[in-house]
């Protein structure tokens, strides 16, 4: 009996152990969220496919869970130890030593796992819901259709009831021989030929004022033409290779500085080269996201990747740089004159709250640029004017805070109740833009 007891004690732990550590569950949707903010920089989240690391795919069938564990946690540390699994793949792939990941709780792992387990459940329920929303916009374009139909057989039934209406008036007033209305006209035309048209003074008269209003209007007309020389709101290019902004900086939070890192300490925003789109896009060779706009499709999507890896010579197949450069020809869109100085460092850092305030937007951007993160194509929202920026200088406080305002606009500073505005400290000044 004892012996029986001591067996028991030693292998039902052990297999349960060895269930416990086969046996992955975990929220296969939160999984798909942490691979895509962990583990895409150097696995494909089409799991078959291998890059930097090896294909996932079937990997939890190849691991032991608690392995797994460890590796994922510090892979460092599991081949210190001697493992020979891990130093084996750690050779495999060119002695590239995986990043490790420490804050990541055991239930993360597990989710993440659980996906790499269970993809296809993942895009089953994505499918699901595309099917459900394909499904209701073709329910709402069929009600549409009907409105649509229904309001054009009004609208003729109307129609045909008023030209029929019109033809019988014809016909009773040829019946009749009546010239009333005529004859009113004519004695219309008699009135105006007899008291303006008749005299040639009146008439004269009457030409040079036609004239005169004809000039000024024309003055009037031409004015405007000029003013809005060169004021370019609504201007949308089309751009060598399509870049959408709303997926960029509105699905994928993607912030502005990111890619338009001269921005804040610059004078310029600057145009991001090539090598910033490589950071994502050496992993991501294929548009796999959910939203697709209006007209376009995946393929559309994936061809413009493929221009990217033109332009800096990538050879995704085989993962190696080739020395052939194509640079990009980006049309510019904002684009002050020459005589004009704007510098953007001095409006994101000493005005950011400021002008968020005034212009009532989350992101300080938004405030000349407008909502760009809901944006396919990028165009100008505002027409960028020397009143339109005036304006804004009346219309924005300084903030009094501001280490440089309390130096060298010291009275203004002091009466914290007080509102002063942009345009109160040289704001306005011609020299301020133009020198």
């Amino acid at each position: 009996m004892k012996k029986i007891l001591f067996l028991f004690l030693i292998i039902v732990p052990n297999l349960f152990y060895t269930i416990k550590s086969k046996d992955i569950i975990g929220d296969a949707t939160n999984g798909k969220k942490l691979f895509k903010e962990n583990c895409t920089a150097c696995h494909s989240i089409e799991l078959e496919k291998t890059m930097i690391g090896p294909a996932l795919s079937g990997i939890t069938d190849k691991r032991d869970r608690i392995w797994l564990h460890k590796w994922i946690k510090n892979n460092k540390l599991l081949r210190n130890s001697g493992d020979k699994d891990a130093i084996s793949i750690y050779k495999e792939y060119r002695n590239i030593e995986m990043n490790s990941f420490p804050k990541l709780s055991e239930q993360d792992i597990d989710d993440i796992l659980f996906f790499i387990k269970n993809p296809i459940q993942i895009q089953k329920n994505i499918n699901n819901n595309k099917n459900e929303i394909i499904n209701e916009n073709d329910e709402e374009k069929n009600f549409l259709i009907r409105f649509v139909i229904f309001c054009i057989s009004i609208s003729l039934i109307i129609t045909t009831w008023i030209l029929y209406r019109i033809q019988i008036l014809i016909k009773l007033i040829n019946k009749e021989k009546k010239t009333f209305i005529f004859s009113k006209m004519d004695f219309l035309i008699k009135i105006l030929h007899e008291k303006f048209f008749g005299n040639k003074k009146k008439r004269w008269y009457i030409f040079s004022c036609f004239l005169g209003f004809f000039i000024l209007f024309n003055l009037y007309e031409l004015w405007i033409f000029m003013i809005k020389i060169d004021v370019n709101k609504g201007y949308e290019p089309e751009q060598p290779i399509y870049f959408s902004h709303k997926i960029h900086s509105g699905i994928n939070k993607i912030d502005c500085q990111y890619c338009h890192s001269s921005a804040k300490y610059g004078k310029i925003s600057g145009i991001p080269s090539t090598n910033v789109c490589m950071n994502c896009h050496i992993t991501i060779d294929k548009y796999q996201g959910d939203y697709i706009e209006k007209g376009k499709n995946r393929d559309y999507y994936n061809k413009e990747i493929q221009k990217i890896y033109y332009s800096i010579g990538w050879d995704p197949e085989n993962r190696v740089y080739s020395k052939k450069n194509y640079p990009i020809k980006w049309i510019r869109i904002h684009n002050m004159p020459d005589f004009v100085y704007f510098d953007h460092s001095q409006h994101i850092i000493t005005g950011k709250e400021q002008i968020k305030k005034s212009k009532n937007v989350n992101i300080v951007c938004n405030a000349c640029h407008g909502e760009v993160e809901k944006m396919d194509k990028i165009r100008m929202s505002n027409d960028f004017t020397m009143e339109w920026c005036v304006t804004c200088h009346k219309n924005t406080e300084i903030d009094k805070n501001n280490q440089y305002y309390k130096n060298y606009f010291l009275n203004f500073c002091k009466n914290k109740e007080k509102k002063t505005t942009v345009d109160m400290i040289g704001g306005k000044e011609c020299a301020k833009c133009h020198y």
